[in-house]
């Protein structure tokens, strides 16, 4: 306490100048339309300059909250969107979508915990599971595109055998040409990806979209792929030489839907039933 007496006691002059030059501040303010009129403007702009510097620190805070919003958003879209597609398919006039199938698949968002994609064969875990709904076989896609299938989970975790990896086979469709091939990952870079199959009499040009077909059951028909990037012939054969710009960026990955197709276990079922009988 005695320090903090001393200390007034020494700065007593510059004290008593700073309570001065703020008193004379104050009646010059007051006493002067052009000086008051400076002073609000001033404040005021300044004071603006600080709630924008808040407002984004607060924003920026609460950025996980926002894209754990948007996820959920963007799940109940897809569902919808998913279900009017498969109702209104690209069929004839007369074909009419039976309700429980063009209804037939369940978006459950997760959060990205683990991801790679410098190895030959890619791996992602995820924080949802068995005690979420999540099994073995199940699609995966992200906002912009497919991933890759669930793998193995637990009660609160999951594997998913990404888009990323040597083995893995993805049913494809060039959008103009309505022609399928096999998208799969040649292992080098994590941008782009192969199409294979593709006849050398079917036209392709570049930027032409990539989509699911709906030869598959794992995920929905028409999610995005990837855009063809360039085009070649390979050598001794009769098909495109294809490769894709992903539609998914592997590296900023932080969301992502698995895909249930609720019908999936009596497709498989009948298929089965009927491959026994050859």
């Amino acid at each position: 306490m005695g320090e903090l007496v001393d200390f007034f006691v020494r700065s007593r002059n510059f004290i008593l100048f700073v309570l001065l030059e703020v008193l004379c501040f104050y009646f010059i303010i007051n006493t002067s339309n052009y000086w008051g009129a400076t002073y609000f403007n001033t404040s005021n702009r300044y004071a603006a300059q600080v709630l924008a510097w808040s407002n984004a620190a607060n924003q920026y805070a609460n950025l996980r909250q926002v894209n754990a919003d948007l996820a959920l958003e963007n799940q109940r879209l897809n569902a919808r969107l998913t279900q009017l597609l498969q109702s209104k398919p690209a069929a004839p006039a007369e074909y009419q979508a039976d309700s429980a199938f063009a209804d037939r698949f369940k978006f459950v968002v997760a959060k990205v915990v683990n991801n790679t994609t410098q190895f030959a064969n890619n791996y992602i875990t995820i924080d949802k599971g068995t005690d979420d709904g999540i099994r073995p076989g199940m699609g995966v896609i992200s906002p912009t595109g497919v991933v890759g299938k669930v793998k193995i989970c637990n009660r609160r975790f999951s594997v998913i055998t990404s888009i990323l990896h040597s083995e893995y086979l993805v049913s494809s469709q060039l959008v103009k040409a309505r022609e399928i091939g096999t998208a799969k990952w040649d292992g080098v870079d994590p941008h782009l990806i192969k199409l294979n199959d593709i006849s050398l009499t079917k036209p392709v040009s570049k930027g032409d979209s990539v989509v699911t077909s709906d030869r598959n059951s794992t995920f929905p028909p028409g999610i995005l792929v990837g855009r063809v990037r360039t085009i070649g012939v390979q050598p001794n054969r009769v098909f495109h030489d294809l490769t894709l710009d992903l539609a998914t960026n592997f590296s900023s990955l932080s969301f992502v839907y698995v895909v249930e197709n609720r019908l999936q276990a009596e497709q498989d079922q009948l298929e089965k039933q009927v491959e026994t009988e050859k």
